[in-house]
């Protein structure tokens, strides 16, 4: 298997492959608080996990020379984790701001609902617009939500969470946007900026899930 010789898609792939790196000690930190404070991260340590994939997944696409037909394939479980991620996120901001619950009842809605928008990238592969609304429809509630709570004071690190949700809004309409290339050691296009972008996400999520006090458990 060789390396690919655009340099755009070689940042893509690095910046993937370092994204990949966080997210996947993210997780594997907030298993060591759990054990430590008695609470629980399960849904943000799969939400960190599911990244980790989508992460791992999008190094292979874009950083090695294959076949287009394993090239598809793989977007295949790319999209669903993206999609899984997306309802973990939101189960996970439903269990921190109205508990266990409420978050059990709504988590196999999401799953399905994620399953859904999975089915709808294999009848459009080549749409992605589904996927951003589903995405931004949920973070936006993320972001309020975590608002909502710092104003209230209802847990110590609601605004760090805030302030991670709205880099990974940031992020996401930056990939969006389709039209971003600059050079910053490496050249980046909008793929790469929005890896760099997410990756202070991922500190900003982490130090709010760190600084929570509040005790929740599944």
């Amino acid at each position: 298997m060789e390396f690919i010789l655009d340099n755009v898609e070689k940042t893509t792939a690095i910046t993937d492959a370092i994204l990949a790196v966080m997210a996947i000690a993210s997780a594997m930190y907030l298993c060591s608080l759990e054990q430590k404070r008695q609470r629980t991260f399960t849904y943000w340590i799969w939400a960190f996990g599911l990244l980790g994939l989508a992460a791992i997944l999008g190094t292979f696409a874009h950083g090695f020379k294959i076949s287009s037909v394993l090239q598809t394939l793989l977007w295949y479980p790319l999209n669903l984790s993206l999609g899984l991620l997306v309802a973990f996120i939101l189960v996970a901001v439903v269990n921190d701001l109205w508990g266990k619950m409420i978050a059990r009842r709504l988590l196999p809605v999401m799953l399905l609902i994620s399953v859904g928008f999975f089915g709808i990238t294999l009848i459009e592969p080549d749409s992605f617009l589904p996927f951003i609304i589903y995405e931004a429809v949920v973070m936006l509630f993320a972001l309020g939500g975590y608002i909502w709570a710092g104003y209230r004071e209802q847990f110590k690190g609601a605004w760090w969470m805030a302030a991670g949700i709205f880099v990974t809004i940031v992020a996401a309409g930056v990939q969006a946007s389709g039209s971003i290339l600059f050079t910053f050691i490496w050249i980046f296009d909008q793929n790469g900026a929005y890896h760099l972008i997410q990756m202070v996400g991922i500190v900003l999520l982490v130090i709010g899930l760190r600084k929570t006090r509040r005790h929740l458990s599944l």
